[in-house]
């Protein structure tokens, strides 16, 4: 399908003093090419954690645009939707660093992108409820850990995106072990959460919320994977539940757009663990005020319009971009029969 986004996800280990980097190459529908962008590098360490030894670090690559195409952080989107212009196929050409004098060497089992055309909309077509269905998710809250490192973005809001993939490897029964965390100040709950956020920081856009660099993250977990896709409707993510697979949501609201929430958000990640009886949606939502009050419950069509819609109005009036069903799936390296099924149902192989 030609498409007018492109974002890119890989599940990779990287040894110290090694890295890797991802690259695009898009075909337009008028036969043109665009320049190779970078759309990540990446390793699975850090200078903290090796000062001597680390080579990089994990960053986009701000500033590319050949004028028709423009790389935002970790997605590559057309400029200009209504000149009809779209991305027709893509390369991607990932390379494989390391430090002179080192044997050690990067490991990749999966590289792939998610394309998509979606339209500009402001409403969505409303689903019908076809599951009653929750998974049990540990629970954690990002606000408990507002002030907190300020060189990982200072906690609290800024780190929905790696407390949501924190809930979901503990749902699948990964976490960090006792020496991985032996960095984290012993005053902090739940240092696994800063140990997440510490991970999957973008050193160049400055925060915790860069989607494939959760998805990376993820992955480092023994015998686990993780990709970036966009879904369709609500009745996907039922398809997904269904088969015990929770996922992570991106989405952006005003504060009276989901009732029961009591924010507003320019952007957000929550884990979506399951149904009501009625259709509403079970969220694990990162941003509330301690870990017991993180389950909500939001009502199905508003979560459904916030979410899978891609323009809104801001609270000053202005039209802005929605994020039209973007979501990490994160799931075993060897799921089961359904968990395939589900999986293939909604466009990840």
């Amino acid at each position: 399908m030609p498409a007018t986004e492109v974002i890119a996800s890989w599940n990779a280990r990287t040894p110290t003093g090694t890295w890797i980097q991802v690259e695009l190459e898009a075909t337009y529908s008028d036969g043109a090419t665009s320049p190779w962008y970078v759309l990540g590098r990446w390793n699975s360490g850090d200078d903290r954690q090796q000062p001597q030894a680390a080579v990089i670090r994990r960053t986009s690559v701000d500033d590319q645009s050949d004028g028709r195409t423009t790389v935002w952080t970790d997605t590559l989107s057309v400029d200009d939707t209504a000149s009809g212009l779209r991305v027709v196929s893509y390369r991607l050409r990932l390379t494989l660093y390391r430090k002179p004098g080192t044997a050690l060497t990067p490991t990749v089992w999966r590289l792939g992108a998610m394309a998509s055309d979606v339209p500009d909309r402001f409403t969505v077509p409303a689903s019908e409820p076809g599951l009653a269905k929750e998974l049990t998710v540990p629970r954690y809250s990002q606000d408990i850990h507002k002030g907190q490192y300020p060189e990982y973005d200072n906690g609290g809001e800024a780190w929905c995106s790696p407390t949501s993939s924190q809930m979901i490897l503990e749902y699948w029964g990964r976490k960090p072990t006792a020496d991985d965390l032996a960095w984290v100040d012993p005053d902090f709950a739940d240092p696994q959460v800063c140990h997440a956020a510490r991970f999957t920081y973008d050193y160049q856009y400055g925060g915790c919320g860069n989607w494939p660099f959760n998805a990376a993250y993820a992955a480092t977990y023994k015998d686990m994977q993780a990709v970036v896709t966009r879904l369709g409707s609500l009745t996907d993510l039922e398809t997904l539940i269904r088969a015990g697979i929770p996922a992570i949501t991106s989405q952006s609201f005003l504060k009276e757009e989901l009732t029961g929430a009591g924010y507003g958000t320019a952007g957000h990640l929550m884990t979506v663990i399951g149904f009501t009886e009625s259709g509403d949606v079970i969220a694990n939502d990162p941003a509330s005020p301690n870990n017991p009050a993180v389950r909500r419950v939001y009502k199905r069509r508003e979560w459904e319009n916030i979410w899978l819609r891609t323009k809104r109005k801001n609270a000053q009036g202005t039209v802005v971009s929605g994020t039209g069903g973007v979501c990490y799936l994160y799931f075993p390296v060897h799921p089961t029969k359904e968990q395939v099924s589900a999986l293939l149902a909604v466009g990840v192989r």
